[in-house]
């Protein structure tokens, strides 16, 4: 297991409502070679709750990364994504679209809001675990994140 230049693990808070989807990421980041923590919402009201540290989440860990799905119940994902990038204290984090949509607009539509990219999830196994391994590669190997900067 590497140790991130955080010098802890790194904070992945996965928003996703769809139990295969939770477990195939989980059981993708676990290949990773990046010691990490991974926090799980089930729906855009939870997953605002615990950035923002309200309702039960008071002890919440802030994330150095988001993973965010577009279809969510209670509050969908381009909601999420739009108040998290209009929040002084939450729009510095990486949000990465992990989503099974396809749809133009829905890609347009997020990097509107700022996503910071966007992924299609696939459903074979070996294409699911390369988006995992760029997300390894790139967001937790080379970028540097926002909250290693002091």
């Amino acid at each position: 297991m590497v140790t991130h230049e955080l010098g802890r693990p790194v904070e992945i808070l996965l928003v996703d409502d769809n139990f295969a989807d939770i477990d195939l990421m989980k059981e993708g980041l676990q290949k990773t070679k990046v010691n990490h923590h991974l926090q799980l919402a089930m729906d855009g009201v939870e997953a605002l709750a615990m950035l923002r540290r309200q309702a039960g989440y008071e002890n919440a860990v802030r994330p150095d990364l988001i993973l965010l799905d577009l279809s969510l119940p209670k509050k969908d994902g381009r909601a999420v994504l739009a108040e998290v990038k209009t929040d002084p204290e939450l729009k510095r984090i990486p949000v990465i679209i992990l989503t099974s949509s396809t749809a133009l607009e829905d890609v347009q539509k997020s990097y509107e809001l700022h996503a910071n990219c966007y992924i299609t999830k696939s459903i074979e196994w070996d294409k699911f675990m390369a988006a995992i391994k760029s997300i390894e590669d790139f967001w937790l190997g080379i970028v540097k994140l926002p909250s290693s900067v002091p």
